[in-house]
């Protein structure tokens, strides 16, 4: 093998064993592929960036069946749709085609059907570039009617099984990694086998046991439920914050059914699965600092919050899911992706930005030094059309440095850093941006040129050598020209004072100071620089 060989082996290895990484902790979110006046449809590259595996809904089967898969992309090609999930790709995410819902349920009641499904899935798989398969069936798709948890009798429940096997050992020589496998099923289907263990009522035992091994994540619906029994004995009803706690750790310490002990489990296989918000379902919403407090109890970072009292404790716990993104995108029905926002709070701790920046006009060169002030800093991500990922303030320091606290960062993930200042040019980072390590990053503006994207800052001082924003641009519109030395000469004129923005220096005075620095950046036409 010569040298080009070894070079492209190992940049193919790189690009599979990036994509084989699942994110962790993981924000599951449903993208409906049709329009709906009371939660409209949203183009799956617009969605909130703290969603990192979204289960597309749905693949159904072909009119007649229950077991020809097809999906279409609702109001956009399939070529656009696929760009689309190319671009959520090199963000980092997981887009997974699921199959079945509420209204369209999947049989295999014989191999012939099974063969068609797992063809049909293939086919879909392949024709978009999914990650892999959601399991979210529902209604008639899945019953039993004897047998056990590990021996199954029925049919339909023996060829769902063999079909994802099959699905994944092919998905597996086809693209060199595991295929991405989640589930979704009612209570009824799980923790309902406490109470009885024939048709629907424990239905999804076999095949979770049986794939126990591949499942990534399993996040039952806490939705649409009727009253559950927990591990403790005891009746729980959807909506309280005892039901997220009783039905969560079920599937993790398992429990004893008709059919046999169902073995639980990882925690880090289990995610807690609720309506965004109270429209989105029929039942089983639950206000975020609730939910916030039954997940902060179950892993262990916070008291008691209900009546349930847990076995142990999960710092391990996967995450959430909601049905679905277009419903946290209501805000008719709640604050804008207040579930998405709840999940940073509740599994992202804050990512640190150690920030160091100097503004041409409030910089003192005798001292090496700056006045303070405050800048807004957002977190962009690199690729076009370079989608604001999160934002925050900070109050910079003499020395220039300032601490910048973020919530939706994620670790190992590159972001444009954006600036903006009440009198300054706003500036971007260099290409390449910054990453954050262990929920920490650091970038400095101030030591050369080129941390600015397109070399936008300007020379300060010599020794030591500094680099500044450019100041000037009194009206924030991208350029520094006349009309900011209009705003600049009128405060000087009438001697105004205080925190405003005309006061190019910071020093709270508007006069000749501020009027020279922004005079000799209109006449060299100083503009902002972005990608």
């Amino acid at each position: 093998m010569n040298l080009r060989q070894i070079i492209i082996t190992i940049n193919l290895f790189l690009v599979n064993l990036s994509f084989a990484q699942i994110p962790n902790p993981s924000l599951i979110g449903y993208w409906q592929n049709w329009n709906d006046f009371q939660c409209p449809y949203i183009q799956l590259t617009q969605i909130d960036t703290s969603y990192n595996i979204i289960p597309v809904a749905f693949a159904i089967p072909v009119s007649g069946t229950t077991y020809n898969m097809t999906f279409t992309p609702d109001g956009i090609t399939q070529l656009t749709f696929k760009k689309q999930i190319d671009t959520m790709h090199l963000r980092g995410k997981k887009v997974i085609i699921s199959i079945g819902g509420a209204n369209d349920p999947v049989s295999l009641p014989d191999t012939n059907k099974r063969n068609t499904f797992i063809t049909s899935m293939m086919n879909i798989i392949n024709t978009y570039g999914f990650d892999g398969i959601d399991i979210d069936l529902e209604g008639s798709s899945l019953s039993v009617s004897g047998g056990t948890i590990a021996n199954p009798v029925d049919a339909k429940v023996i060829n769902l099984i063999y079909a994802i096997r099959k699905i994944m050992d092919l998905y597996r020589v086809q693209f060199g990694n595991k295929m991405l496998l989640t589930m979704a099923p009612e209570t009824a289907y799980v923790q309902g086998g406490m109470s009885a263990y024939a048709g629907i009522w424990g239905a999804y035992l076999p095949v979770i046991h049986a794939l126990r091994d591949s499942i990534e994540i399993l996040h039952v619906q806490l939705y649409n439920s009727g009253s559950m029994y927990g591990i403790d004995g005891n009746i729980y009803n959807q909506g309280t914050v005892d039901f997220i706690l009783s039905q969560t750790e079920a599937v993790i310490q398992g429990f004893n059914t008709a059919g046999g002990h169902f073995s639980g489990l990882r925690a880090d296989q289990i995610a807690v699965g609720l309506p965004a918000c109270s429209n989105a379902a029929g039942g089983g919403y639950i206000v975020p600092d609730s939910v916030k407090a039954a997940i902060q109890y179950l892993r262990g970072l916070a008291p008691k919050p209900a009546k349930y009292t847990r076995v142990s404790s999960y710092p391990l716990l996967r995450g959430m899911m909601d049905w679905s993104i277009n419903w946290d995108k209501v805000a008719t029905c709640g604050p804008v992706y207040d579930f998405a926002n709840n999940f940073n709070r509740i599994f992202r701790p804050s990512q640190i930005l150690n920030l160091n920046i100097f503004i041409e006009g409030f910089y003192i060169p005798s001292a090496d030094s700056t006045r303070k002030d405050t800048v807004k800093v957002f977190l962009r991500d690199t690729i076009a059309p370079f989608i604001t990922i999160d934002s925050s303030k900070g109050l910079f320091n003499t020395n220039g440095s300032a601490t910048i606290n973020f919530t939706n960062a994620q670790n190992s993930r590159k972001y444009y850093l954006q600036i903006k200042h009440r009198n300054s040019i706003e500036t971007w980072s260099k290409t390449g941006g910054v990453i954050f390590t262990s929920s920490n990053a650091n970038y400095n503006f101030t030591d050369n040129s080129s941390q600015a994207y397109g070399n936008n800052m300007k020379q300060i001082d010599n020794s030591p050598l500094r680099f500044a924003f450019y100041s000037g641009d009194i009206n924030q519109d991208g350029s520094i020209d006349a009309s900011d030395l209009s705003a600049v000469d009128n405060g000087a004129s009438g001697s105004v004072s205080g925190y405003v923005a005309a006061d190019v220096n910071g020093d709270n005075f508007v006069d000749a100071a501020d009027q020279s620095i922004v005079d000799n950046n209109a006449f060299n036409s100083v503009s902002v620089i972005i990608p």
